[in-house]
């Protein structure tokens, strides 16, 4: 499977992506914004993309990279995590710092929330960020997804508690479809 957008290719991993996924990944901004670990090696991304074949294969996830058409580069992660049962899917992503501030987050979003709800057939599409993760919650706005609300101390982040934000979308908030 491959997806395309203007600038953008989504396709999944290959193994020979695991030395710049882990390049871009191991970055403690992005470990303190996310929930990708730090340290992140080599090592960490050969395990995961060695998953990504299955859940491929069953629907249940399409962790995808984002391949900037014109140079080549990977540039991040966009993920589909699909729960068939409830027709939803939620989204994950990073993008490296290099490429922070082009519009890479916000345009393999798009792209991957219509593959959801166009060929998947979904029918709600939700995503969460850290609650200080201001860029990821202008990602989920900007492709449609609706602020929904806070869970206080969600997640156990580095021995602190902290909020997540949920922000979702149904079909029928699709304005452009």
């Amino acid at each position: 499977m491959q997806l395309e957008s203007a600038r953008l290719t989504l396709r999944p991993y290959r193994e020979t992506d695991a030395e710049p996924a882990a390049e871009l990944a191991n970055d403690e901004e992005i470990a303190r914004r996310t929930f990708v670990p730090h340290p992140y090696t080599v090592e960490h991304a050969e395990t995961w993309i060695a998953t990504h074949e299955e859940a491929i294969e069953e629907g249940t996830a399409y962790p995808l990279a984002i391949i900037e058409k014109k140079s080549g580069e990977l540039t991040g992660t966009m993920t589909l995590r699909v729960n068939r049962k409830h027709k939803n899917g939620e989204l994950a992503y990073w993008v490296g710092r290099p490429f922070w501030g082009k519009g890479y987050a916000s345009e393999a979003a798009r792209r991957i929330a219509d593959f959801g709800f166009d060929e998947l057939e979904l029918e709600r599409m939700w995503g969460r960020a850290m609650a200080d993760n201001i860029p990821s919650q202008q990602v989920m706005k900007k492709v449609g997804l609706r602020y929904e609300g806070a869970l206080r101390h969600e997640v156990l982040h580095d021995g602190e508690f902290r909020d997540t934000y949920m922000y979702g979308m149904i079909r029928a908030d699709r304005s452009d479809k």
